[in-house]
């Protein structure tokens, strides 16, 4: 019978007692980055909305460049606005800046309501998902409260708090936190009693309880929270900024109208999407990478 020939790269000879015998050691393949099907997925996940984006200018362009047209074509955006779209960190004067900076001015005061939010909610949700008694008296209280639009709550910050900065936080830590707590309490009230009964066995404590079973098990239920809360503070922050003031990215939208800068308007509004998309993803990316692959929305 013959034997297929074998590559004698791969065989390593061990001394062994009486005479040499070979023993056959595979040598481990060289991991290779797979480059085309990392272009095939980039060109998945990037290619149609560029063609959609594409039709989308067209379509805009030929319906608004007619003479009398109520809003400017893309042509017009780019000409009237050219520095706000190539330079968005320049700085001319106290209120002559570029949307960046305005951008990452809001974003402060989002990081601190969302921030106050996502800590101050995450607590009350998991407290209220272990009583059942506290999930049905307060329920019905958040439900109606959380459908109280952001602006409804600026007037009431501003009496209490006499000052433009704390009052646009205030609206983001009230607007964001419902979702963040009634998703956490439904979290909690759907953790399996298997989990419980481990919990009791291993007899740990309140805190233990919180941050090895309690977490991590309702950590889908709370970054859907998170998600929805993030999307919320960032809506609020802008039509906050619109009243009070400063140097905002909302202020520079109202701005804008009152001194009829349609172009700047527009691309201000491509920033408020871009920035609220990016925010939304970080915090599906936090939520992905916390309960190891298990999606948060």
């Amino acid at each position: 019978m013959t034997l297929p020939a074998t590559d004698d790269s791969n065989i390593t000879t061990l001394p062994l007692k009486g005479k040499p015998a070979t023993v056959t050691a595979i040598a481990p393949a060289a991991r290779k980055i797979d480059y085309a099907a990392i272009g095939a997925n980039v060109a998945r996940n990037v290619i149609p909305p560029l063609i959609v984006l594409a039709i989308l200018l067209v379509v805009w362009q030929v319906i608004f460049s007619q003479p009398g047209s109520s809003l400017p074509p893309p042509s017009e955006v780019w000409n009237q606005s050219y520095d706000l779209i190539v330079d968005p960190f320049f700085v001319y004067g106290s209120q002559d800046m570029g949307l960046g900076l305005r951008v990452l001015t809001s974003l402060q005061r989002v990081a601190i309501g969302f921030g106050l939010a996502a800590v101050v909610g995450v607590g009350i949700g998991a407290v209220i998902g272990q009583s059942i008694w506290m999930m049905r008296g307060l329920d019905p209280i958040f439900q109606i409260l959380r459908t109280v639009p952001p602006l409804a709550w600026l007037p009431i910050s501003l009496a209490a708090f006499m000052d433009s900065g704390p009052s646009a936080i205030f609206v983001i830590f009230i607007t964001a936190i419902w979702p963040v707590i009634i998703n956490t309490a439904v979290g909690v009230r759907n953790i399996p009693q298997d989990y419980r009964n481990v919990a009791r066995v291993l007899q740990l404590n309140q805190f233990e309880f919180f941050t090895k079973i309690m977490v991590p098990a309702a950590a889908p239920y709370i970054f859907s929270g998170l998600r929805i809360g993030v999307g919320l503070s960032w809506l609020a922050i802008v039509a906050a900024e619109m009243l009070t003031g400063g140097v905002g990215i909302g202020f520079f939208i109202w701005d804008a109208w009152n001194s009829s800068r349609l172009t700047d308007i527009i691309v201000a509004l491509v920033y408020i999407g871009v920035v609220g998309f990016v925010l939304d993803r970080l915090v599906a990316l936090v939520g992905t990478i916390v309960t190891r692959g298990v999606s948060a929305s």
